[in-house]
């Protein structure tokens, strides 16, 4: 005898953020710009946050739906603090947490690595997104989500790399541990982990041959992210489709980690 599973009268559209209150981090260029068109688009209302307000100014400028901005710096507790008082001081509340901002200033093997380089990185990086997430949660009071942008570095560290990559992999413990202490509020967490997207970071290898083909010849798609490529990983995360997914990551990256 079959077992009959109940069918819902609805199922919640996946991607779907129409109306959500959406805090988004290193906001100001790059994948942080490409974001903040996606969710704006797509009917959320979007809280800009970077270090240099001309930039946030200038993507607010282009968004077409609600938006705020804040500048300041992601690894201080209090700016965050601000940034989730601010926001749920104009909107009543927060929906959806990004922590997106994060920096990768050296390609450099460890001799060559200042100290002060090192611990910058893992305090924009992990240290920032640890309070981003902090913050997100002491005003999430009917659930939310908050997701870490995190990288296939995590995982498959190239040289010269170890200090983003360490801060990368530290993400991903950190999403596991933070998914299971905000569970019971109702708040999921979770990582999603770019590959190698066509961008101006990448010319460098995209320049040169050899890295080039180190890099697509790992990529089983044999080709380089396009920016239309990513944006859905994080709107289905930040949608109502993905209530039961927490603590995981999902990769993007035309399965650079496969081979």
């Amino acid at each position: 005898m079959t077992e009959q599973i109940e069918i819902p009268d609805s199922f919640p559209g996946a991607g779907d953020v129409t109306g959500k209150r959406v805090v988004l981090t290193g906001a100001g260029r790059g994948l942080g710009q490409l974001l903040a068109h996606a969710f704006s688009r797509a009917g959320a209302s979007v809280a800009l946050v970077a270090r240099t307000e001309r930039d946030i100014v200038a993507v607010a400028d282009a968004l077409p739906g609600p938006t705020l901005v804040f500048s300041g710096d992601v690894s201080d507790g209090a700016f965050n603090e601000s940034v989730a008082d601010g926001t749920v001081a104009e909107w009543g509340g927060v929906d959806v947490w990004i922590s997106n901002a994060g920096i990768s200033p050296i390609v450099a093997g460890p001799l060559e690595t200042d100290p002060s380089v090192w611990r910058d990185v893992l305090e924009v990086n992990l240290t920032g997104a640890f309070l981003g997430a902090r913050s997100a949660a002491r005003v999430m009071h009917q659930g939310g989500r908050v997701i870490f942008t995190g990288s296939v570095l995590g995982e498959r560290p190239r040289k010269g790399l170890a200090a983003y990559s360490a801060s990368k992999a530290g993400l991903v413990g950190m999403a596991k541990g933070l998914a299971l202490d905000l569970a019971p509020s109702g708040i999921t967490v979770n990582v999603v982990a770019p590959g190698w997207f066509d961008s101006p970071l990448v010319e460098g290898w995209k320049n040169s041959a050899q890295l080039s083909e180190s890099i697509l010849g790992h990529t089983a798609q044999r080709r380089w992210g396009s920016p239309s490529d990513l944006p859905g990983a994080y709107l289905f995360l930040a949608s109502d489709a993905a209530a039961y997914v927490t603590g995981t990551v999902l990769n993007v990256d035309g399965g650079y980690l496969l081979l």
